[in-house]
C-alpha cells in the first residue's frame, strides 16, 4: 500500500514538474506575434509591397524624426535613434501590421516639459562646454536626452506593469470622442510649440496651465521680432507639402510610387540654404551637426525618475492610446484581432528597450499609418525594411542635413499633423448621432489645450462614465433581462424542404461605450449557436445579461462567424428597449449590419426612434436598395417571406 502510494505521488509529481512544450509553444505565440505571422508570410506576394512601403516610411521616420527630437528639446540625432530600436521592437512584440512605432509629436510634447524643468536653456552656460562625451556632442545635450530617456524608460516600466495587471481590457473607457479630442487638443499644442520657428522668433520655453494662450500673446507682444525669410520659407514649405500630398491621394490608384515630397522638400532646402549661406546671412536657424554612428548603449539616469513621474505617466497613457486607437482601426480594416493587453506590453517594451539607446519616448503616428495604408504595406516586415534606410542615414547621409533650415523641419512638423486637425470635422458627426458625445468632445478639447493632453484625457474619461452612470437609472427597459432572443423556424420550399432561420433578439438596454463589445460578441454568439446545432426547434429562449458583463472586453472570433455562410439566416433586431445609445452604440450597429451583409445575413431593425434611424443612416454606408427599418416585427417577416419568394422566381426564370 505504501509502495503504491510512493509511485502515486511520484506520478503528480512528474506531471507537475514535466515541461509542457505545447504551452510553451502556445505561450510564446501569444507573446511573440512575429513568430505567428513569420512563419506564414508570403514572399512572392508581401515582400515587393511591404519594400516599396518600407522606403516610404523610412523617408517617413526620418523627417519626423529630426522634427520630434527637436520638439522634445534634444538633439536631432537622437530622434533618428527613437525612428530605429521602437520599430524593430514593436514588430517583434506588437500584433498591428500597420503601426509604425517611432518618434511621435504628443509624447515628445510632453517629454519636453521634463526637459526643460530639469535641463533649461539657461543652465547651458553653466555646463561646461567638453566635446568628449559620446559622439562629440557637449554635456549639456547629454544632459537632455538623459532626461528623454528617463522619461522614456519610466513610462516604457509603466506599460509593462499595466500589462501585467491586464488593464487592457479596461480600454473600453476610452471613447472615440474622448480619444478624437485629445489627439485633436494635443496637436494644437504641437503646432503652437512650432509657432516659434516658423516666424523664426527667440522666444522663451512656455508650459503648464493655459501655456497655450501665454505662448500666442507673447508672439503678439513680439510681432516686430518676426524674421521674414523665416516665415516666406515656412509658408512656402507648407504650400508645397500640402498640395503635392494632396495630389498623392488624389492621384494615388493610377501612380505606382507617391512622390515622397518631405524628402524632396529636405533636400531642396538643405541645398538653397548652403548655397546662399542663409544662417549667415539672415540669420536663418539651421539643424546643425549631426554626429555618424550609433554610440554604445547606457543607462538612463535612475536619480531623476522620481522627478519624471508627471510626463512619464503621460508619455505612458497618451502614448497608448493613440497607438491602439491605430492598431484596433488597422485591425477592422484588414480583418485581423488586436490584443489590448499584448500592445501594452510591445509598446512598454518599445519604450524601456530604446531608453538605453538614448532614444526620446515612442508610439504609433497616424501618419506613418496612413503612409502604409496607401503604399500597400502587408506586414510589419515593411517596418523592418524602412530600419535598414534609416541605418544608412545614421552612418552617411545625417551629417549632410547640417544646412536643413529649422523652419522647414517646423512646416514639416505641422503638415505631418493635418490627419490630427482635421478631426474637427468629427464635431458634425457627433452632433449628428448623438449631442452628448460632442459636448463631450468640445469640453475634453477645451481641457487638453488649457492643460495637457493626459489632463484632457482623464476629464474626458470621467466625464464619459459620469454622464452615462447618470443617463442609465432613467433609462426605461421592457423587461429585468437586458437580452432576450427568440427563435423559430419558417418552412419555406425550393427544391425539396429546407429551414430558414428567422432570429428575433429584442435589445432591453440602452447600447453605449460600456456595453457595445459585450453586444457583438453576444450577437455573433447566438448566430453561431444555431448554426452548430442543426435540430429544429419551435421556440426557445435563453438570457443574456448584457449590462452585468459590460465590463469585459469582447473580441469577435472571426472563426466562429464563419460558420453563418453555411446557411441563409436572417436577423431581426428589435429595439423597443433600446431608449438610448451613444456614438460607439450606433457605430457598433452599423459595424454588426456590414459585418452581417458580408456574411450573408439579412439584417432588419424594428421599433427604432427617429433619432436612431437618422444616427445610423450618417454612421454608415447602409444599403438603400432594401429596406432596413420596419416599424414592426411582423412587417419585417413579411418583408423577409417576399425576398425568398422573389428569389425563388428569379431562380426559376433563370432556368
Amino acid at each position: 500500500m505504501t509502495g503504491a502510494k510512493r509511485k502515486k505521488k511520484s506520478v503528480l509529481w512528474s506531471k507537475m514538474h514535466t515541461p509542457h512544450y505545447e504551452d510553451f509553444k502556445q505561450w510564446c505565440r501569444r507573446r511573440l506575434p512575429i513568430l505567428e505571422w513569420a512563419t506564414h508570410y508570403n514572399m512572392k506576394e508581401n515582400l515587393l509591397p511591404d519594400t516599396v512601403s518600407g522606403i516610404m516610411l523610412a523617408v517617413q521616420q526620418v523627417t519626423q524624426g529630426l522634427a520630434f527630437a527637436v520638439l522634445s528639446s534634444v538633439h536631432p540625432v537622437f530622434g533618428l535613434y527613437g525612428s530605429l530600436f521602437p520599430a524593430i521592437i514593436y514588430a517583434i512584440f506588437g500584433m498591428g501590421r500597420h503601426v509604425a512605432t517611432g518618434t511621435f509629436a504628443l509624447t515628445s510634447l510632453i517629454s519636453a516639459n521634463a526637459v526643460e524643468r530639469l535641463v533649461p536653456l539657461s543652465s547651458q552656460n553653466l555646463t561646461t562646454q567638453s566635446n568628449t562625451s559620446v559622439l562629440g556632442l557637449s554635456d549639456f545635450e547629454m544632459q537632455r536626452i538623459g532626461v528623454a530617456a528617463a522619461v522614456s524608460f519610466l513610462g516604457g516600466v509603466i506599460q509593462v506593469a499595466m500589462f501585467v495587471l491586464q488593464l487592457g481590457s479596461a480600454t473600453f473607457l476610452l471613447t472615440e470622442p474622448v480619444i478624437s479630442a485629445m489627439t485633436t487638443g494635443a496637436a494644437t499644442h504641437v503646432v503652437t510649440s512650432q509657432v516659434k520657428y516658423l516666424l523664426g522668433m527667440k522666444m522663451p520655453y512656455i508650459s503648464g496651465p493655459l501655456g497655450f494662450f501665454y505662448i500666442y500673446a507673447y508672439v503678439f507682444e513680439n510681432i516686430k521680432s518676426v524674421q521674414l525669410g523665416a516665415l516666406l520659407l515656412s509658408l512656402l514649405s507648407i504650400v508645397v507639402l500640402v498640395l503635392v500630398k494632396e495630389l498623392n491621394e488624389q492621384f494615388k490608384r493610377k501612380i505606382k510610387i507617391v512622390l515622397p515630397v518631405d524628402l524632396v522638400l529636405i533636400i531642396a532646402a538643405s541645398f538653397t540654404c548652403y548655397c546662399t549661406n542663409m544662417e549667415n546671412t539672415y540669420g536663418l536657424e539651421v539643424v546643425g551637426h549631426i554626429p555618424k554612428g550609433i554610440p554604445p548603449p547606457r543607462a538612463p539616469p535612475m536619480n531623476i525618475l522620481s522627478a519624471v513621474v508627471t510626463e512619464a505617466f503621460g508619455v505612458a497613457l497618451v502614448g497608448y492610446v493613440a497607438s491602439l486607437a491605430l492598431a484596433q482601426g488597422s485591425a477592422k480594416k484588414f480583418r485581423y484581432s488586436v490584443d489590448d493587453n499584448q500592445e501594452f506590453l510591445a509598446h512598454g517594451l518599445s519604450n524601456v528597450i530604446p531608453s538605453f539607446f538614448f532614444c526620446i519616448p515612442s508610439a504609433a503616428a497616424m501618419g506613418r499609418t496612413a503612409g502604409l495604408y496607401s503604399t500597400g504595406a502587408k506586414t510589419q516586415v515593411a517596418c523592418l525594411i524602412s530600419c535598414i534606410f534609416i541605418l544608412i542615414v545614421i552612418y552617411a547621409i545625417g551629417p549632410l542635413l547640417y544646412w536643413l533650415p529649422m523652419c522647414v523641419l517646423a512646416s514639416i512638423i505641422v503638415v505631418g499633423l493635418k490627419g490630427m486637425l482635421i478631426q474637427f470635422r468629427d464635431l458634425k458627426k457627433y452632433w449628428n448621432v448623438d449631442k452628448i458625445d460632442w459636448g463631450i468632445w468640445v469640453s475634453t478639447y477645451i481641457f487638453t489645450i488649457c492643460f495637457a493632453a493626459n489632463v484632457g484625457l482623464l476629464f474626458g474619461v470621467v466625464c464619459t462614465v459620469a454622464i452615462v452612470i447618470g443617463r442609465f437609472p432613467r433609462a426605461k427597459t421592457l423587461s429585468i433581462k437586458n437580452m432576450k432572443e427568440m427563435e423559430f423556424k419558417v418552412k419555406t420550399e425550393m427544391d425539396d424542404e429546407t429551414l430558414q432561420q428567422v432570429k428575433i433578439i429584442s435589445i432591453n438596454n440602452p447600447l453605449v461605450f460600456l456595453n457595445a463589445k459585450k453586444f457583438h460578441t453576444d450577437l455573433m454568439n447566438i448566430i453561431q449557436k444555431e448554426n452548430a446545432d442543426n435540430q429544429p426547434l419551435e421556440i426557445s429562449k435563453c438570457e443574456q445579461n448584457t449590462l452585468l458583463h459590460a465590463l469585459s472586453s469582447g473580441i469577435c472570433n472571426e472563426e466562429a462567424t464563419q460558420c453563418c455562410l453555411n446557411q441563409k439566416c436572417s436577423l431581426i433586431l428589435d429595439c423597443s428597449g433600446l431608449t438610448f445609445s451613444d456614438y460607439s452604440g450606433v457605430s457598433m450597429l452599423v459595424e454588426i449590419y456590414m459585418d452581417c451583409k458580408d456574411k450573408s445575413v439579412d439584417v432588419s431593425l424594428v421599433h427604432c426612434t427617429a433619432s436612431l434611424i437618422k444616427a445610423m443612416k450618417y454612421c454608415g454606408n447602409l444599403d438603400s436598395e432594401k429596406p432596413i427599418f420596419f416599424e414592426s416585427i411582423s412587417a419585417a417577416v413579411k418583408n423577409i417571406h417576399l425576398n425568398k419568394n422573389l428569389s425563388r422566381l428569379s431562380d426559376h426564370s433563370e432556368i
